[in-house]
């Protein structure tokens, strides 16, 4: 049982043995019965583990192609426990164009803590090279990037972590593993928030994080019960129900989007379009390579400042204005003024997140009608 959309259904997701229930139970339980003082069953306290939870994580290490994985509470919760895997005087290089959260996370989170993150183009090999020293322990990439939708070559980056016995972290949550798998790239952790694809209905937070060594498994294994970070099985449950159509949902989105930055592309009001699907896209090639599919979540530039933008997102029906992306329905958001909003002006400039930036999350709606809405929008800006 190898391919993905049988794996996503059937992974981890036996009938209950007791009742023959074909969707795995909610466990709601915080504790277990032991057998005897010193004999407990296979799960003794939910923090530690849970049935519904060891379905999820059973799951995602198979749609990854991994030895293992672990279920959050929230994709903050997973990198974070992640991150937890350094000491401080630990440097780690971090691809220099990243969700504003993950920014955040290192930027005041940890380096407080005494870990030292280096923002690096991780696109320029080397670049990447020259920031390597005795110190750095990491190096955590994010492709495609949100939202400017820059990759960076997996296959190359683990290649150079490799000769360097580095640790290589893949947040892969913009193209979940129906159309990125960074472990068979030779990336050694991959993280997601499973809030967005994964379980695609926007109806729970969560995040996940899949290895392919034991060594690491044991460690984040360890940090995830120490820590206390894990989802809940109710939550757990919304994620499996999500992922069982992950394969169908991913590919509407994959057309819809293509759709939409076509259309866009040809719109006199609009500057670019940043969609690594697109021939325009300087990284297209990689693209190509490295991935499946192009998922759902892009941006584009319109001509002119905030001014124009907002009148574009003031405008749209079908495209509501909110965070977050990966569900069934179409977002549309700022970043500069949303996403990203905790980073200082000076940063956003230097990443190249203009006022001009806008980022959909295209759904499973009806691609004419979604390209419908955008046309009415743009007669406003």
């Amino acid at each position: 049982m190898s391919h993905f959309k049988t794996l996503a259904i059937h992974a981890g997701q036996q009938p209950d043995p007791t009742y023959g229930a074909v969707v795995p139970p909610i466990f709601q339980s915080s504790t277990y019965a032991f057998r005897a003082p010193g004999e407990a069953r296979t799960f003794d306290y939910s923090r530690s583990g849970n049935p519904t939870r060891h379905a999820l994580e059973t799951c995602l290490a198979a749609l990854e192609g991994g030895t293992n994985g672990f279920a959050f509470s929230t994709g903050m919760a997973a990198e974070t426990t992640v991150l937890m895997l350094f000491q401080p005087g630990d440097s780690i290089l971090v691809h220099n164009d990243i969700y504003g959260g993950t920014y955040r996370l290192f930027n005041t989170v940890f380096r407080q803590a005494g870990l030292n993150p280096e923002f690096v183009d991780l696109r320029d090999p080397a670049a990447l090279r020259a920031a390597i020293t005795p110190q750095t322990k990491a190096i955590w990439i994010e492709t495609p990037t949100n939202p400017l939708m820059n990759l960076v070559d997996l296959a190359a980056v683990a290649q150079e972590a490799g000769s360097n016995g580095l640790i290589t972290i893949c947040d892969n949550t913009f193209l979940s593993p129906y159309f990125q798998r960074p472990l068979s790239l030779g990336i050694d952790v991959v993280v997601h928030s499973t809030t967005k694809y994964i379980n695609g209905h926007s109806d729970v937070v969560g995040g996940a994080a899949i290895v392919g060594r034991v060594d690491l498994a044991q460690r984040i294994g360890y940090l995830q019960n120490a820590l206390g970070t894990v989802q809940a099985p109710s939550d757990c449950a919304l994620v499996l129900r999500g992922i069982r159509t992950l394969a169908i949902r991913m590919e509407e989105h994959n057309r819809n989007a293509l759709r939409v930055a076509h259309w866009l592309e040809a719109h006199p009001k609009v500057e670019a379009v940043l969609h690594p699907g697109l021939p325009s896209h300087p990284q297209h090639a990689l693209a190509q390579r490295q991935m499946s599919g192009y998922g759902g979540t892009f941006s584009f530039k319109v001509r002119g400042g905030r001014e124009e933008v907002f009148r574009l997102l003031r405008s749209t029906r079908l495209f509501t204005l909110a965070e977050s992306l990966g569900g069934v329905e179409s977002l549309i958001e700022h970043p500069r003024t949303m996403t990203h909003a905790s980073l200082a002006p000076e940063i956003l400039d230097r990443m190249g997140i203009t006022e001009n930036v806008v980022r959909v999350s295209v759904g499973i709606e009806d691609a004419d009608d979604l390209v419908e809405d955008l046309t009415t929008a743009f007669k406003a800006v």
